[in-house]
């Protein structure tokens, strides 16, 4: 018997491949799961900074969104708009830009654009309240201006902070039918001066007289000449006492269209000069070019749209 051939045993090893005693694989699971909470956590973060109409627009946006690339929005291009579009409606405001403005308690507070100016408005308003009561106090104060108390008169209307100054029956502040003032007239106007140059606010000037005409009535020299000639010599003395004359925005003589007392159009308190101390919103308006001369009317007054502006 032939002797068997012994064949070897042949033990075949297949090595695992891997990264490390545990591999790799763990390492992507662990990336894809950061990814995911900071996605989370991103969401979380404009969820909570996000107003209910924001969040509302945003809905709108991914509910239709072809509706917002076709039509875009006014406000959509703006730095605080969450979407980008063209020229449309922005869907993220229901009722204007958003803006900052200063709390009362010094802190940035996000309202309307409609809202920001109601609140600037109310502000310049307090402003001017602050501002008549400095006056008045000034009018206590001062020897000068304290005799002819009664004669100044002080109130808030549209256009700003008004100082009226009007003739008493038996004390008037110029020469009948002339623009030359009384000596007492012109330390009024004066001791004004210094207070109102401590306001940045521009100043609007009128002159006003009663309704008693001249003998040629309205053909050459008129109450209209006579009141823009009153305004200007009451510019004249507020610069004198102080004053920076580029304060002044406007000086206008309004003759007797607006009565102080319309019962009376020959009463002595129709004779008068209005100071006006202007709000922004009267400031802009005249200011405005080719834009109407605006006068806010008197306590018993109608409005007067125009007027004549003295060169």
């Amino acid at each position: 018997m032939a002797e068997e051939r012994v064949r070897p045993i042949i033990v075949k090893k297949i090595k695992k491949g891997g990264g490390g005693h545990h591999g790799g694989a763990w390492k992507i699971a662990y990336a894809d799961f950061v990814t995911a909470m900071m996605a989370f956590f991103l969401l979380m973060w404009l969820l909570g900074s996000t107003s209910k109409e924001q969040k509302a627009g945003i809905s709108d946006y991914f509910n239709t969104p072809l509706m917002v690339a076709l039509t875009g929005g006014t406000a959509v291009g703006a730095s605080d708009t969450l979407i980008k579009g063209g020229g449309g409606k922005d869907f993220t405001k229901k009722s204007g830009q958003v803006k900052k403005i200063d709390g009362a308690d010094g802190k940035k507070t996000s309202i309307d654009a409609e809202e920001a100016k109601k609140a600037l408005e109310q502000a310049e308003k307090v402003k001017l309240e602050e501002l008549k009561k400095k006056i008045e106090k000034a009018i206590d104060d001062s020897p000068t201006l304290s005799k002819f108390k009664n004669q100044l008169l002080l109130d808030i209307t549209s256009d700003g902070l008004r100082v009226q100054i009007v003739d008493e029956q038996n004390r008037a502040m110029f020469n009948s039918s002339k623009a030359e003032m009384q000596p007492y007239a012109k330390q009024i106007l004066q001791e004004l001066g210094k207070t109102l140059n401590d306001v940045p606010n521009k100043i609007s000037l009128s002159g006003h007289t009663d309704a008693t005409p001249y003998p040629n009535g309205e053909k050459s020299y008129s109450n209209w000449e006579l009141s823009s000639d009153r305004a200007n010599a009451s510019r004249r003395e507020l610069v004198a006492g102080g004053m920076d004359e580029t304060k002044l925005l406007r000086v206008v003589g309004l003759s007797s269209a607006s009565l102080f007392n319309k019962e009376n159009p020959f009463d002595a308190t129709n004779r008068r000069i209005s100071i006006i101390i202007m709000n922004k919103q009267a400031e802009e308006n005249a200011l405005k070019d080719g834009a109407a001369v605006n006068v806010p009317s008197d306590s018993n007054s109608a409005d007067i749209s125009t007027a004549i502006k003295n060169p």
